[in-house]
């Protein structure tokens, strides 16, 4: 059965002319029906004015179709983005953030960087630098199942773009364009590419993303650019198209090549183009190793694999997790990481007692590599969450007991998923009863939301235990618990060896 397509509209520099978009908006919805989404590239404010965005700030006017627009390319619009992690500027208005990855619950995966190209450290904040693009693609490209991305979303156009094809125009893209946008649409392989600020349209013929006779076939990737709305040449602002989402596709499908499709113009004699070798591909590397035993049996070593060591003298090593930007609690080869609480390491994630626990099995479900969000997890990933999910509700049942799902990706670094699971803030729980709970995250929310409601008097009925910081016990008492709950779990623990 074919995948029902999503509907999508891209636009070019809004430069704070609100109402001829959003108008423009109605009309084409009132003619061809409604979109999914609208993706703003460019300059999203302009020097005009704050009159007509107040309004719709304030809720007296509304954007007809949710909307993601990029952050400031300049110091002037700097103040429009309070929060570099994104947010939301108004009803329907959401600022995606500097850099990220955000999915949809249809599976469509976009890839943003917002600002234009610095080479110097540190960055304002209306530039990128080589080390946000390398992040972005060690985030992505380092996994083994790693195809592409739905789409990319950048201000500046990529340099060397019309490489091996069709004239862009008064564009010179050998010296207009970003370097490292060039780099990073060289890896991420997007099946669609938006950019502006050039005022002007411009779609590029599709390019292929793999060596002819050398490497297998990839899709193809489609560069478009768009002019300014309300541009008095009546350039296209507006690009109108459905995709369906990458993974969700036939591989045979996916991988049809357009008639018009040409080289890649990032490439140069089939070795990528001097502007790649920028920023170096990420390359396989070994994964980090925890010798620290939690099974305390004699002779015993436990591997990141999750795999008892002796089984094979040469375990094949998955590729490196994601690495966070800073110092992080969570990420099992930080030093800042209270190890005592760790209960089980599996291959991609592990589980770990909570601090300051709601009860004695309060535990976390933690990936061993730095996600922030359920949605930005891989695919193997999120598998070994679900495999570690229905493993603690069958464990918590057969003792008589039921359990409670919870995140909070909001003024979070790191996926803590609670058991007492190209993007938005939410809050997600899933009950016992197999019922799931999704709340969208527009402004201030309660950081303990989620153990505030279970330490109700309604549910477990402990208020004074709402706040973590008032449940410590000492690091003795810690290992203990650590230690029982490790006992208890092992009839029930997947990561061993039959």
């Amino acid at each position: 059965m074919a995948q029902k397509p999503l509907h999508l509209l891209a636009c070019g520099d809004v430069e704070g002319k609100f109402d001829i978009l959003f108008n423009r908006v109605r009309a084409i919805q009132k003619k061809s029906g409604n979109f999914d989404l609208l993706l703003c590239v460019g300059n999203f404010f302009g020097s005009t004015p704050d009159a007509e965005w107040e309004e719709y700030k304030t809720g007296i006017k509304k954007a007809p179709i949710q909307t993601y627009v990029l952050g400031a390319n300049n110091q002037e619009t700097v103040k429009y983005f309070q929060d570099a992690d994104g947010c939301e500027l108004a009803e329907n208005v959401t600022y995606l953030g500097r850099k990220g990855i955000f999915t949809g619950s249809s599976g469509l995966q976009i890839v943003y960087l917002s600002g234009t190209e610095s080479l110097n450290e540190p960055v304002p904040g209306y530039n990128f630098s080589p080390k946000d693009v390398s992040s972005l693609r060690t985030m992505l490209c380092t996994t083994s199942q790693f195809k592409g991305v739905d789409i990319l979303l950048t201000s500046p156009w990529p340099k060397y773009l019309g490489n091996f094809g069709n004239s862009s125009g008064e564009v010179d893209t050998k010296n207009c364009g970003s370097a490292l946008v060039s780099s990073l649409a060289m890896g991420l392989k997007p099946r669609y590419h938006f950019a502006a600020l050039e005022k002007t349209y411009y779609e590029r013929l599709p390019d292929r993303n793999h060596i002819v006779l050398q490497e297998n076939a990839q899709h193809a990737t489609r560069f478009i650019a768009l002019a300014n709305v309300g541009n008095p040449e009546k350039k296209k602002y507006l690009y109108a198209f459905s995709i369906v989402p990458m993974k969700l596709m036939d591989a045979a499908e996916l991988v049809k090549q357009p008639p018009d499709v040409t080289e890649n113009p990032y490439r140069k004699s089939g070795q990528e183009a001097s502007v790649g070798k920028q920023i170096p591909a990420p390359v396989e590397e070994s994964a980090c190793q925890f010798f620290f035993d939690l099974n305390e049996k004699q002779g015993r070593e436990r591997s990141s694999t999750g795999r008892d060591s002796k089984s094979s003298p040469h375990p094949k090593q998955p590729r490196k997790p994601p690495q966070p930007p800073g110092p992080c609690w969570f990420c099992l080869a930080s030093p800042e990481v209270e190890k005592h609480l760790v209960v089980i390491i599996g291959t991609h994630c592990y589980l770990a007692l909570a601090k300051g626990g709601l009860s004695d099995d309060h535990v976390l479900i933690l990936p061993i590599g730095h996600y922030q969000s359920v949605v930005e997890l891989s695919a193997e990933v999120a598998e070994e969450v679900e495999t570690y999910k229905a493993t603690l509700r069958w464990f918590f049942k057969s003792r008589g007991k039921w359990c409670v799902v919870f995140e909070r990706n909001y003024k979070s670094h790191h996926l803590q998923l609670q058991m007492a699971q190209q993007g938005a803030a939410y809050f997600y729980v899933e009950l016992d009863t197999g019922e799931k709970l999704f709340h969208r995250i527009k402004k201030n929310f309660p950081l303990q939301f989620g153990r505030e409601v279970l330490a109700s008097e309604a549910i477990l009925n402990i208020p004074g235990k709402s706040d973590w910081r008032q449940c410590q016990i000492s690091k003795e008492d810690e290992e203990t618990l650590a230690r029982r709950f490790r006992k208890d779990f092992e009839p029930h623990d997947f990561t061993l060896d039959d």
